[in-house]
């Protein structure tokens, strides 16, 4: 089953080419890696699939839904969370704190019934509570929960951000550069929680990131862009040896 399809796709800025023509998609269930240089056009797709960036040309579905001129929190409605490089949490609320915060999308009580904390607001606020307390547990982020995320290691912040993105309940998850700034120990144990959200959660993934070891280790297709093109789409065993694939990266020309 296709849980997300991008055909086609134009993207450009002042007459440069961000996303020239790519074309992937993506498996219930898969783990898919976009890799290539700097620049390649690697968070442009991102950012069209976010609903940051609108192509000129392209389309792009999610679920059968088309996501044309729809807005980043009407996609995330949609069901698609995403990571950034960067860590982009609220640094003086808690783990547990920010991790609620991604249960936004599924508040359904209005302000006077969150005021007196009374009936459906209660109740609501409760099973929120209890989605991040499974994440916290899912994460192996118990001794931290209540600690605020700006005193805490970068690599436990790089995973309360994964664990907010959790919190939305995604039916697709985008991950952009995950172990990024990370140390071996921490790529290790992000790569563990990316295979256990894959396999036990049944969560599709788009992967973006520079790591190739990990990227050879965790993805079942592979995707290589260069100046906005795609260069090859495959297993990863085929796109280690493509002579396509080590001319981008290392400019080897024969």
């Amino acid at each position: 089953m296709t849980v997300l399809t991008f055909e086609d796709v134009h993207l450009s800025f002042a007459g440069v080419k961000a996303i020239d023509g790519v074309t992937f998609h993506v498996g219930q269930n898969e783990l898919f890696a976009i890799i290539g240089p700097n620049g390649a056009g690697k968070t442009s797709i991102f950012n069209v699939l976010s609903g940051v960036y609108r192509p000129q040309a392209g389309r792009v579905t999610f679920n059968g839904a088309d996501l044309k001129g729809k807005r980043p929190h009407e996609i995330a409605a949609l069901g698609m969370a995403r990571t950034f490089q960067n860590v982009e949490l609220f640094a003086n609320l808690t783990v547990l704190e920010n991790l609620t915060l991604g249960r936004h999308h599924h508040l359904r009580y209005g302000t006077l019934a969150a005021l007196l904390w009374l009936g459906k607001a209660r109740r609501d606020e409760i099973a929120h509570r209890r989605k991040a307390e499974e994440i916290i547990d899912f994460l192996e982020l118990e001794q931290w929960r209540r600690y605020p995320v700006g005193l805490l290691p970068y690599g436990v912040q790089k995973r309360v951000e994964l664990g907010r993105a959790l919190a939305m309940e995604p039916k697709l998850l985008l991950l952009d550069e995950p172990v990024a700034g990370m140390n071996q120990e921490e790529t290790e144990d992000m790569a563990r929680y990316i295979l256990d959200i894959r396999d036990e959660l049944q969560l599709p993934i788009i992967l973006v990131e520079h790591d190739m070891g990990l990227v050879m280790d965790l993805a079942d297709r592979v995707m290589v862009v260069d100046f906005g093109q795609t260069v090859a789409t495959g297993l990863p065993s085929d796109i280690q040896h493509d002579p396509a694939v080590i001319k981008a990266y290392l400019g080897v020309t024969s």
